[in-house]
Parts: structure tokens; sequence; C-alpha cells
């Protein structure tokens, strides 16, 4: 592929109009995946032009957060997956390292402290309202997948599975 700029202010400014109706989108009660906070903020990083940060109502976890910061050739994606396990931490890694094989666009990583976070990149020139969709739907259904039993291992005095919602 080959490598894409944002070239200038105008078409950063036109991506993150882009991005910013897309959250507006999430917000409206036709909003498909549940979202019940948002903020962007201006990052005055040299790296990074934007970051939006994002919550959602998830099923297994009451919250998923979800991070997007906008770079000059790649939006970057984060979502809080869960604290550093405080026990059976090999099994923990190797059951999400193992996961990591049948997830599309995202992987899981460590983070500051050692928290587990699902992160991945796409080029900015490819972000639209699908690409945006893929993001947020993949970041909670991966969220919601994994977490019960990646906390159940790493957790297993204060983390007790919810019963199904029927």
């Amino acid at each position: 592929m080959p490598r894409v700029d944002l070239a200038g202010g105008d078409q950063i400014a036109q991506l993150v109009e882009r991005v910013d109706a897309w959250v507006e989108r999430e917000r409206s009660p036709e909003g498909t995946f549940g979202l019940v906070a948002a903020e962007r903020q201006d990052v005055t990083d040299r790296t990074a032009s934007h970051r939006w940060y994002l919550r959602f109502r998830g099923e297994e976890k009451d919250f998923i957060t979800v991070w997007l910061t906008l770079h000059q050739r790649t939006l970057h994606h984060e979502a809080q997956f869960m604290p550093a396990p405080e026990e059976h931490q090999v099994e923990v890694f190797q059951y999400l390292m193992r996961r990591n094989a049948d997830l599309y666009g995202m992987a899981f990583s460590l983070g500051p402290e050692d928290a587990v976070y699902l992160v991945g990149r796409v080029p900015a020139a490819l972000v639209d309202d699908d690409e945006l969709d893929r993001i947020a739907g993949s970041s909670i259904v991966y969220v919601d997948d994994h977490y019960p039993t990646a906390m159940t291992l790493g957790h297993p005095a204060v983390y007790r599975r919810r019963p199904r919602r029927r």
C-alpha cells in the first residue's frame, strides 16, 4: 500500500469532522453501539493532533472505554480491557495471546502498570463510518467475549461472572 500522508490542515480537519459526525450519530437514540459519553481533545503532542474518549455500555463489563488518537498517517485505537492480573499471570497472558490469532484489526497488549488493552491502527485516509463502526463494534465484542475468562483467571477473589441477560 502506498504511503498516504494527511498533508495539511484541510485533510486533518475533514477527518476530524468525519469522526465528530460519527460520534454525534452514535450519541443519538439511533446509535448502534450504546455510546454513553464522548469527548474530543486537541492534543499538543507532536505525534498526534486529536484524541477522542468514547465510553460504551457493555454486557460483561459495565463500560468499555475506547480512545481514538489521530496521528498524521494513522488513527490509533485502544480499549482498556482489564487491570494487571493479580493471580495466574502466565495463564491470563497465554489466554489473551491465543485470542490474538482470532482478532481482526486489533490485538491484546500490555500498557501502563501492566494493564491489558486492545490496540490497533488504521491508515487515516481509510477512516470512514464503516471503519469507525468496525472499531467500535470489534472493541465491544472482543471485550465482552474475553473479559469474563481473563478476569476469572486474573482476579478470582473479586470477579464474579454476571448471569446472562435474557
